[in-house]
């Protein structure tokens, strides 16, 4: 249903979503949906906007918000990684073969079966976070609001598929509980001048060195360095990390403004398969890590799966796992994902996109 608004100015147009914005990221909190400040803003600003709603994303806030994110990204980073490296040596080795074989299968799925683009199809493949896989596919050429769509739906899916099935299938459940909140005063002027500094060199340092997304990159690097020789030992407050996702959220769920319903549809019933292939994907690797390193079967799911580091694990807190080993692997996963997945589309990106060029001629 489309309804109809009066003539409303840019200016009003930004508010209206912002407000939108906020009040879906409350209520998503407040239901426990995964990524709740990501994904509660995209969707309410996504359905006003398919409603027909002026809305209009702040656009201009997008280049302050990113290096926050790489920083908070860069803080999950500490020296006791180290220190359980060789005990997880068999996962970490496993890691990149698990990567490789979702991101192919997934770009089969969203290529041969859906027709997507190779940029897209690559981009909504690789198993990466939300934020990184939106700024990297964008900065590729894809296409931004179908790559945000792909990768709503695979985090929410992922995690709502994990819960369900270790509730029925090996009787662990959660047991709830919120996130820890790093508050304003938590921080001291150091840590501040230290978080400060990590994000706006890092987009300097970014650039320079020609990083993939040096907005996000960069900071994350600067963010990981200062956390893993304990210059600082604490995150962004939470209420930056928030606002930067409402944001972010907001502007995603903004794209789908004039957006074909029914290619919305489409898209999303093809999120739906490629996050059941995945899944399996995931269920295989993980059923191998017990033969070959002795993990069980409930960790290495939470490991493999990808539904968010904050979100899997938080996961792994509530249900009883080992947290510092799931948190590790996903920090490795999206490590490996903004690294790896970038350099290899820029290797085969234009084998690709050549190919498609030569049978669009045909």
């Amino acid at each position: 249903m489309t309804l109809r608004f009066p003539p409303t100015s840019r200016a009003l147009m930004t508010l209206l979503a912002a407000a939108i914005g906020i009040a879906s990221g409350l209520l998503a909190s407040r239901i426990s949906m995964p990524l709740p400040w990501m994904l509660g803003p995209m969707l309410g600003c996504c359905l006003a906007a398919i409603m027909g709603a002026p809305v209009f994303g702040p656009n201009s806030l997008r280049p302050a918000v990113i290096p926050v994110i790489g920083v908070m990204l860069g803080s999950g980073f500490h020296p006791g990684l180290l220190g359980h490296a060789s005990e997880w040596t068999g996962t970490l080795l496993l890691l990149p073969a698990f990567l490789v074989t979702a991101t192919a299968t997934g770009f089969a799925f969203y290529r041969y079966v859906g027709g997507y683009k190779p940029v897209d199809a690559f981009f909504c493949a690789a198993p990466g976070g939300l934020n990184e896989m939106i700024i990297l596919g964008t900065a590729a050429g894809g296409d931004e609001t179908r790559i945000a769509l792909a990768h709503a739906l695979r985090v929410f899916l992922v995690v709502s598929a994990v819960v369900f099935s270790f509730a029925l299938g090996l009787n662990i459940r959660s047991a709830g509980g919120p996130g820890a909140w790093i508050g304003l005063s938590d921080l001291t002027l150091f840590d501040y001048a230290v978080l400060t500094a990590s994000g706006l060199a890092g987009v300097v340092l970014g650039r320079r060195l020609r990083l993939p997304a040096p907005q996000l990159f960069g900071p994350m690097v600067l963010s990981a360095a200062a956390h893993m020789t304990e210059v600082i030992t604490v995150p962004p407050p939470t209420i930056f990390v928030v606002a930067s996702q409402i944001t972010i959220g907001t502007i995603l769920g903004c794209r789908f403004v004039g957006l074909d319903a029914r290619r919305m549809r489409r898209d999303m019933a093809l999120g739906f398969g490629a996050t059941l292939v995945l899944l399996c994907v995931t269920l295989l690797f993980a059923a191998l890590l017990g033969p070959l390193t002795g993990t069980p079967l409930s960790q290495g799911v939470l490991a493999f799966s990808p539904g968010g580091l904050t979100e899997m694990s938080l996961l792994a807190l509530t249900m009883g796992q080992d947290v510092a080993y799931v948190s590790t692997m996903h920090v490795a996963r999206i490590v490996l994902v903004i690294l790896g997945m970038s350099l290899v589309f820029r290797w085969i990106g234009h084998r690709l996109v050549a190919t498609e060029t030569r049978s669009t001629e045909r």
